[in-house]
């Protein structure tokens, strides 16, 4: 038996061993408060409304793209009948959010719904796909933040609020799917019979070069927001679509599988799907259980939806787990209004870098439905170590009872703090700089862009892991979802106290390269040919 000094002295040194495995373990195990965020909207630049009327009541997207090769996401904002616009993002790094207005007759178009980044013809340049109230329109991006008319899509009466976009194997050209409202008459007003239309499906021909006759997805729901998905890591990338059923009868949410070179087809009961009727408005995917499937968050009027697999990858089988993760969010949480929330635009991402991912929820009544909540303010919650979400959007200063639609995180100061911006539908929209934790020491970041020679230079369709200590984070590289717009350019990871990680990729086509270690804090590229990480500064 030891002495009693002896046995202090051991078990001293048990202690401070155990804490300096836990001070030098890496994994996320306590998620951080709420950051700070400051609305920068009348110094940043940025004065625009997107208005309208009834027809523009759905839409109004916000678009994050790099416009002019710079490394900083530049902003392309929905007008509705107001003129979209073009924002050019010249923040000082680390700095105030600062923005330059760049006019043009060829993106301040009007009747603009949403839009979604994407490198159309592979050539490094970012092109936007601007979908609107009537034919919607692929603009070529030139360089400096110049667009040049290119191919239009659907028809004159069209009412597209939804895209998505993927590489199809061998193609030369992204296969596109566009998601239409109802049928509008002649006078670009919805016909007396208030019928949702069908949807279209834009694919390469056999030798994936150009398009052939545009798919009918029939029958349309009236669809809001769209996503390709390799939702059982098969490597094929089925289309996801969420309807809104204030219109359709016998309607439902869809998912098409799309293998290649045979026609969609709709899976059915028959499959594992599940009937869903609901107010769909927006789509959100991310792996939040580490088990390397991505899962669904879908935005409504009342209870939102958060699916996860029911049974594994076997079938597209989901089960909804938004009320034991604290997402439902069926009604303002502040503000006294009793009413059912509606809401529009979510998004995954970790705005105060704890490694655990947070998800932000813009919201705001159609128009002035009497049913629904007139103040309904977006929601910001932010992740929690058993997997559930907590509520902070007041505590992180981003409360407003705007009608909130379209909206975006992303680090515009190139700080590694996603800021904030969120289109409003008959108010301005507002922009907030994310300042961080008060110390901001504790939580670190990544940002991490790809690039692979031939078409698909941006890696659309690839999923990033980085390995923090016992977790692993993954994300899938997609084109699509959120309420009528999304980002292109750098994805971003919160690491917590992690001062370095591993990364690894998985191509489109199913190629997984090696781990590698990377330094936290900084943005860095994968380079598929060589296999080198580059790291980039601004």
């Amino acid at each position: 038996m030891l002495p009693l000094g002896a046995a202090l002295v051991v078990l001293g040194a048990a202690i401070v061993l155990f804490l300096l495995k836990q001070t030098r373990d890496p994994t996320p195990t306590q998620a951080l408060g709420a950051p700070h965020f400051v609305d920068q909207t009348s110094a940043s630049g940025i004065d625009h409304t997107y208005d309208g009327d009834f027809t523009y009541a759905v839409g109004g997207g916000v678009a994050v793209l790099d416009c002019n090769g710079s490394g900083k996401p530049d902003l392309y904002l929905a007008g509705g009948a107001n003129p979209a616009a073009l924002y050019r993002n010249d923040t000082p790094i680390g700095g105030d959010l600062k923005f330059t207005r760049l006019p043009s007759e060829v993106t301040d178009l009007v009747g603009v719904l949403g839009a979604y980044p994407v490198d159309f013809d592979g050539d490094g340049i970012t092109d936007l796909v601007v979908l609107r109230k009537g034919q919607s329109l692929l603009l070529r991006g030139q360089g400096d933040c110049q667009f040049a008319p290119g191919m239009p899509f659907g028809g004159p009466n069209d009412w597209t609020n939804a895209f998505s976009a993927t590489f199809e194997p061998g193609a030369s050209l992204p296969t596109l799917a566009f998601g239409h409202y109802l049928r509008l008459d002649a006078s670009g007003q919805p016909d007396p019979s208030y019928t949702c239309a069908n949807n279209l499906l834009y694919r390469p021909t056999a030798d994936g070069n150009a398009y052939a006759d545009p798919i009918t997805l029939e029958p349309g729901y009236c669809s809001l927001s769209m996503l390709f998905s390799d939702w059982d890591r098969s490597g094929r990338r089925d289309l996801r679509v969420t309807n809104d059923r204030q219109y359709y009868t016998d309607g439902q949410d869809q998912l098409w599988r799309m293998t290649a070179g045979q026609a969609p087809r709709l899976y059915t009961d028959a499959d594992g799907w599940v009937n869903l009727q609901i107010w769909g408005m927006g789509i959100a995917s991310f792996d939040l259980g580490g088990k390397g499937y991505p899962d669904i968050f879908l935005t409504s009027q009342g209870d939102n939806k958060l699916q996860t697999l029911a049974a594994g990858a076997d079938q597209p089988r989901y089960r909804d787990v938004a009320l034991r993760r604290g997402v439902t969010a069926a009604q303002p949480f502040t503000g006294g209004d009793v009413h059912a929330s509606t809401a529009w635009h979510p998004e995954f991402e970790d705005v105060n870098n704890d490694g655990f991912i947070d998800l932000f929820v813009s919201k705001g009544n159609v128009s002035s439905m009497p049913d629904y909540a007139s103040r309904d303010p977006s929601n910001l919650f932010l992740g929690q170590p058993d997997g559930t979400f907590v509520e902070a959007a007041e505590a992180a200063g981003v409360l407003n009872f705007d009608r909130g639609r379209g909206a975006a995180l992303a680090d515009f100061a190139m700080d590694g703090q996603l800021d904030l911006v969120e289109l409003n539908y008959g108010a301005p929209v507002r922009v907030w700089r994310n300042r961080g934790l008060p110390d901001a020491s504790r939580a670190h970041w990544l940002g991490v862009r790809l690039t692979e020679a031939g078409a698909n230079r941006d890696a659309i369709g690839a999923w990033i892991e980085l390995q923090v200590g016992k977790t692993t984070l993954r994300r899938e590289l997609t084109v699509g979802g959120g309420h009528a717009g999304g980002q292109l350019g750098w994805t971003h990871f919160g690491l917590g106290r992690a001062t370095d990680v591993q990364l690894r990729v998985q191509w489109p086509d199913g190629e997984v390269s090696a781990w590698q270690s990377v330094k936290a804090d900084e943005f860095v590229t994968l380079v598929r040919a060589s296999g080198s990480i580059r790291p980039w500064s601004p």
